[in-house]
């Protein structure tokens, strides 16, 4: 066993239908602006008095900056407590509602898949629903993603399995 993950959830350890709340972070005036001016500098997300004047109605988060704190959220709330060696992608996403500055964002994730690799039978991938609301209980932002986890118990897994996305092949995501 990997003596970095043993004291870690393995794949084996994990429920479909789990859902784990993964807290809740306050989003600034201030980080909404570091962030556009690093990584998405358009007017609604950099000046306040253009923003009000846009589709958004105010200072608004970028939508990759509401994804990256939910990374970290998620991070920090569930991949850090699991034998987790990466993501492997993400599908349907969804900007449901724009992040104000002064809104809180609580997110919530939900495992919706779970399943051996093909090609690897110590590695299992789970298929994590991620919803993500404002501090009034309104959708911001969901996603799907895979990530790769270790299995306790790698000849478990030695039945066939059928192909599908993301499955681990030669060192990468297929």
């Amino acid at each position: 066993m990997n003596a970095v993950t043993a004291d870690r959830r393995h794949f084996e350890d994990l429920v479909v239908g789990e859902t784990i709340n993964l807290g809740s972070t306050l989003v600034t005036r201030e980080m909404i602006l570091a962030f556009a001016r690093e990584f998405d500098p358009l007017p609604f997300h950099l000046d306040e008095a253009a923003a009000k004047r846009s589709l958004l109605g105010g200072l608004a988060s970028s939508g990759w900056q509401t994804a990256a704190l939910t990374l970290r959220l998620l991070g920090d709330g569930f991949l850090s407590k699991i034998a987790s060696a990466g993501g492997l992608g993400f599908s349907d996403l969804k900007w449901k509602k724009p992040v104000m500055k002064g809104d809180t964002i609580w997110a919530s994730a939900t495992i919706a898949e779970l399943r051996r690799s093909r090609h690897h039978p110590n590695w299992g991938i789970v298929s994590i629903d991620l919803d993500v609301k404002n501090q009034k209980g309104q959708p911001v932002m969901s996603m799907r993603l895979a990530n790769l986890v270790e299995c306790r118990e790698p000849e478990a897994g030695m039945q066939a399995q059928p192909e599908q996305p993301y499955d681990v092949e030669q060192g990468g995501a297929t």
